[in-house]
């Protein structure tokens, strides 16, 4: 009920008139002592304290426990035996005046449910939410750029972290793509040398150096991923990849096509002669290739991948990544690849079948299933991955993937160049030839 000024005045009026008769009030309490109060009101009395016990439903008494006097000295005024209190008939322990103990920093206070406010239960603070004092109301939300300490009651720097080479990681990762690349160029060197033999020059041996040249750079490109992100590493680092995969696949492509059409073009009157022209599967490169050129400008051109600082993958760290601008432009890219890879393997297994003693379809066949096995795989983990895990599985993915193109396709070829003569070869490619003219319905 609201008080108006008026009535305010009235009631001091009244308390200040009642306090003028009280000056001079005196009486005698209940123990016959004298009780007086001057024109000071200060009373001349002495209290004493007395403990109520109740024992049971018939036993109770009044126990005395201590005085009380006003005019005494100071420190002499008050006196109590504490230990003669007898606070409930179980115990003389003192009785807190809240039913919960108070929550310490790094807790913060949730109440009851039916319970009066002064009890309630305490509920450490969430990952990355701290509490400063005792019995928080709220947990308070460390910075981005920090996280809580384990007692929760601090918020602490994050570590700015990235896939150093200089990390285990990046150190295997670098040692293995440099061994791979190396060893491509190895395989590189032996096919140069050996290229007057018939296994060499029984696939096109351009394509097989375009081919190895390609795979060389793939394991090299893997590279991008390690070291500190900048705006230049992230834009070439996924088209780079998508670029010199696109080449690598569109050249198995091209390799698998001139295998059915050299089978083909035996039939006579074969009208598929004029796709045979030494042109063809350059061309056939070079379309692939330059489509996947084309998504990868128009990916750069309307949403660049760009560096960023990662603050919620990890805890205690801020990762430094590369954002990929668009995921829509990113699995466009992966998808073309896929396709290209996807059609080299049904090529390739149609034409696995094919009699002639340096067909190597079947080791396109395998490598292509390696390839597309490595890269359905990656598309869940990559997904669920976070932090550094991101560029480690596509790092792996990148090299697994070549490893399994360049294992399947020309080690096995190695080993006849360098384990098999000359003479034997040249005469199993001849006792092969006759069975070329044999006819292939399923073409």
């Amino acid at each position: 009920m609201a008080t108006t000024p008026a009535a305010s005045s009235g009631v001091l009026y009244s308390v200040a008139k009642l306090h003028s008769y009280l000056k001079n009030t005196q009486f005698k309490n209940i123990v016959g002592e004298q009780v007086f109060v001057d024109e000071n009101r200060r009373t001349e009395a002495e209290y004493a304290i007395m403990n109520y016990g109740y024992f049971d439903y018939y036993n109770d008494h009044l126990l005395y426990v201590g005085d009380f006097i006003p005019e005494a000295q100071p420190g002499q005024d008050f006196t109590i035996c504490a230990n003669v209190i007898v606070w409930d008939l179980w115990s003389s322990k003192v009785p807190s005046a809240v039913c919960s103990a108070s929550c310490p920093a790094g807790f913060r206070k949730l109440p009851l449910e039916g319970k009066p406010p002064c009890c309630f239960s305490c509920s450490p603070c969430s990952e990355g939410e701290i509490s400063s004092h005792r019995d928080a109301e709220q947990c308070q939300k460390c910075p981005e750029d920090e996280y809580s300490n384990e007692q929760r009651d601090h918020c602490l720097p994050k570590t700015v972290t990235f896939l150093d080479v200089n990390d285990p990681w990046g150190k295997a990762v670098t040692a293995v793509a440099l061994s791979l690349s190396l060893l491509t160029a190895l395989v590189l060197w032996v096919f140069v040398k050996f290229q007057d033999t018939p296994i060499v020059q029984a696939n096109n041996r351009n394509l097989s150096y375009l081919l190895l040249t390609s795979l060389s750079f793939c394991f090299l490109c893997s590279l991008l991923f390690v070291g500190r992100p900048t705006t230049a590493s992230c834009l070439f680092r996924q088209t780079v990849f998508a670029v010199v995969f696109t080449v690598a696949v569109s050249s198995i492509l091209a390799k698998t096509i001139i295998v059915v059409l050299a089978f083909r073009v035996t039939r006579p009157g074969s009208r598929m002669r004029i796709f045979l022209h030494p042109r063809v599967p350059y061309c056939v490169v070079l379309i692939c290739s330059g489509i996947q050129g084309l998504f990868c400008a128009i990916w750069l051109g309307n949403s660049p991948p760009f560096p960023e600082a990662d603050t919620h993958s990890e805890s205690h760290h801020i990762i430094l990544t590369c954002n990929e601008g668009s995921t829509f432009a990113f699995y466009c890219v992966l998808g073309y690849m896929g396709f290209l890879a996807l059609g080299s393997f049904t090529i390739a297994f149609l034409a696995r079948n094919l009699p002639d003693a340096f067909n190597e379809a079947k080791f396109i066949t395998f490598s292509m299933l390696v390839f597309c096995s490595v890269w359905i795989s990656f598309l869940p983990t990559y997904q669920s991955s976070k932090g550094k895990a991101v560029m480690i599985v596509e790092i792996f993915s990148i090299l697994a993937s070549s490893a399994g193109l360049l294992g399947c396709i020309f080690i096995p070829k190695c080993l006849v160049i360098l384990l098999t003569s000359w003479e034997n070869t040249i005469k199993l490619n001849k006792d092969q030839r006759p069975s070329r003219s044999k006819d292939f319905s399923f073409f």
